[in-house]
Parts: structure tokens; C-alpha cells; sequence
């Protein structure tokens, strides 16, 4: 598995294996979870602000539409 980012070169598993052994020593076992529990959480409300945003779209949309059909 290698992944390409621009600057830093090809990433391979050992260089994420060692990244993670790096963070695991710099915070500790029993900070981690809390870590990515707070990152789960703000992928959620990154989310929900994203659904947030759909319906005024369709709304759009669908006024749009009306107009062209009463215009019909």
C-alpha cells in the first residue's frame, strides 16, 4: 500500500507504522481513545452540516421547476 503526497514522497506501511508508534508514545495509550472520539464527533457534525446544506438546494430546484411548468 503506498500513498502518494505531494512533498513528502511515497508513504509505505513502514513509514505509517512507525508514525503510529510515534503517536502512541507521544500520547499514550489512554489518550488515543479520547483523541478519536473527539475526531468521530467532528466528522459527525461535519456531516450533518453538509445535510444542513442539501435541502435548500433541492428547494431551489424545485421552485425552478414549478416556474417551468406553470410558464408550460
Amino acid at each position: 500500500m503506498l500513498l502518494q503526497v505531494p512533498l513528502l514522497g511515497i508513504i509505505g506501511m513502514q513509514e505509517i507504522l512507525i508514525i503510529a508508534i510515534v503517536v502512541l508514545v507521544l500520547f499514550g495509550g489512554k489518550k488515543i481513545p479520547e483523541l478519536m472520539r473527539g475526531l468521530g464527533s467532528g466528522v459527525k457534525s461535519f456531516k450533518e452540516g453538509m445535510k444542513d446544506g442539501m435541502p435548500e438546494d433541492d428547494d431551489a430546484k424545485k421552485d425552478t421547476q414549478q416556474k417551468t411548468e406553470t410558464k408550460e
